[in-house]
């Protein structure tokens, strides 16, 4: 019995690694009510077994991050992105050209946008399009290409094409983990070559992310930011890594969820 509940408690190890990125020994002590010396034991058994990577003061899972789709993402931290989504389209002024991610805060950005008029609204988003197809009086550009099942996004050589030809006012990104020493974060290197060339397009970068996704690294696939770019969350975001971002001249608006203000 003990030998399971051991194996048990390492099989929770290895996940609790996998969604945090990083597990630290205390960390982990006081979350499976074990001593800190049978958490180091348990780490080494892992790393040997190839399952985790030892780092300072934790351990880094070397099992792939699932990926969510975007369909599980339309329905977490839904106040925090509607909060942000209503600051973003505050931001907005009649006439601009607007160039829209795929993802769950940029869908709640263009549910908003279609109570505007005097808007061009480009994406690369099936889920934001969805929204927008009925909004007769907007002008509602799709940037084709192939279809990322997960994102529910378009990707690839015919959706650079497009965004190639175009400029925009401003641009709202979305992201799987945004830091401030490496940018966004997201699975593959065609998403990020993307956004690098969504971002070059428009005059204003906005990355619009619920404050659960500041300083994670859930895969090995970056973005580099433009010179100049604003970071939007919510005020659940970590202190500490939000002074990261202000520490490199980076622009962030906290929006409270209980209302559209920011800080």
């Amino acid at each position: 019995m003990s030998r399971q509940r051991s194996s048990q408690r390492r099989d929770q190890i290895v996940q609790m690694a996998a969604s945090n990125g990083l597990a630290s020994v205390e960390e982990l002590s006081a979350k499976l009510g074990v001593t800190p010396s049978t958490i180091r034991r348990d780490l080494a058994l892992l790393t040997t077994q190839g399952k985790l990577a030892r780092t300072y003061g934790g351990a880094l899972s070397l099992e792939p991050h699932p990926e969510a789709s975007l369909r599980q993402r339309l329905g977490e931290a839904y106040a925090a992105k509607r909060a942000i989504a209503a600051w973003a389209a505050e931001q907005i002024v009649p006439g601009e050209s607007v160039l829209l991610d795929a993802g769950s805060t940029t869908a709640a950005l263009a549910q908003i946008l279609t109570g505007f008029t005097n808007l061009s609204v480009s994406t690369i988003g099936l889920t934001a399009l969805e929204v927008l197809a009925e909004a007769e009086h907007l002008e509602v550009v799709l940037l084709g290409g192939r279809l990322r099942t997960l994102s529910q996004s378009f990707v690839g050589p015919v959706t650079e094409s497009a965004l190639e030809r175009m400029s925009f006012d401003r641009a709202f990104m979305g992201a799987d983990g945004v830091r401030a020493d490496r940018g966004i974060n997201e699975k593959d290197l065609e998403q990020t070559r993307l956004k690098e060339l969504m971002m070059s397009r428009a005059d204003h970068v906005y990355v619009l992310v619920h404050g659960a996704k500041l300083g994670q690294a859930p895969f090995h696939a970056w973005a580099v930011m433009p010179p100049r770019w604003t970071l939007v969350t919510d005020d659940s975001a970590p202190h500490d890594e939000v002074a990261k971002f202000r520490d490199k001249g980076i622009q962030v608006v906290i929006v409270e969820p209980a209302s559209t203000g920011a800080a």
